[in-house]
């Protein structure tokens, strides 16, 4: 039995920029700079350097480092989870073309020049205590691709949903870790194959 068409998927809620020019380009140097060296290996002064704005400056908009942190971490989960909403619609309104438009959006992110593996992995990597901030905040951006799936899986029928969801969870992180490691988008391409198989079997 095919499944329905659906309507479209209402758009995560992203707040306008809350932030003056300098907190804005504090956090896309921070952004740059975390995202190709680490977190922790990146120090305040070579944020301050690379930025050209006074420690004042800084502290005036984050109290701390880690502050910073959360912070670039909150924008780049609400740009993936828009990049996510914008590649399902753009899937159209079968349900299983909306769920692999998921791994269609891991294509172009691992096809394009700036790809530099997850930093949400990294994050829960650097900081693995289950109770530091950032760490929340990694894993609150994981459980929203998640809850994600689990609403796509559950629109295509699949008996399970939040089974499905969490398989294709950890086959998502594998092709990113996968496709940083040896470059090229034949990981999202195996993963999108892997993907729609489990489906099948999911809806039968």
């Amino acid at each position: 039995m095919n499944s329905p068409t659906l309507s479209p998927m209402p758009a995560p809620a992203i707040p306008l920029e809350n932030s003056s020019p300098k907190r804005a380009h504090l956090m896309a140097t921070a952004w740059r700079l975390f995202y190709r060296d680490g977190y922790r290996v990146v120090g305040i002064d070579t944020i301050l350097a690379e930025a050209g704005v006074a420690k004042m400056t800084l502290y005036n908009h984050f109290p701390s480092k880690e502050d910073l942190i959360v912070a670039v971490l909150e924008k780049r989960d609400l740009e993936i989870r828009a990049g996510l909403h914008a590649a399902v619609e753009a899937a159209g309104r079968s349900p299983n073309r909306r769920l692999l438009g998921v791994f269609d959006w891991l294509d172009a992110w691992f096809a394009s020049d700036d790809f530099k593996g997850c930093a949400f992995i990294r994050a829960l990597s650097e900081y693995p205590e289950p109770d530091h901030p950032i760490h929340r905040t990694a894993w609150r951006h994981k459980q929203a691709v998640t809850a994600l799936l689990t609403e796509l899986t559950a629109a295509a029928g699949a008996k399970n949903p939040a089974t499905l969801a969490e398989t294709l969870s950890l086959l998502i992180d594998g092709s990113i870790i996968a496709a940083h490691a040896t470059g090229g988008t034949a990981p999202s391409t195996a993963a999108r194959a892997a993907a729609a198989s489990l489906l099948k079997l999911a809806t039968a």
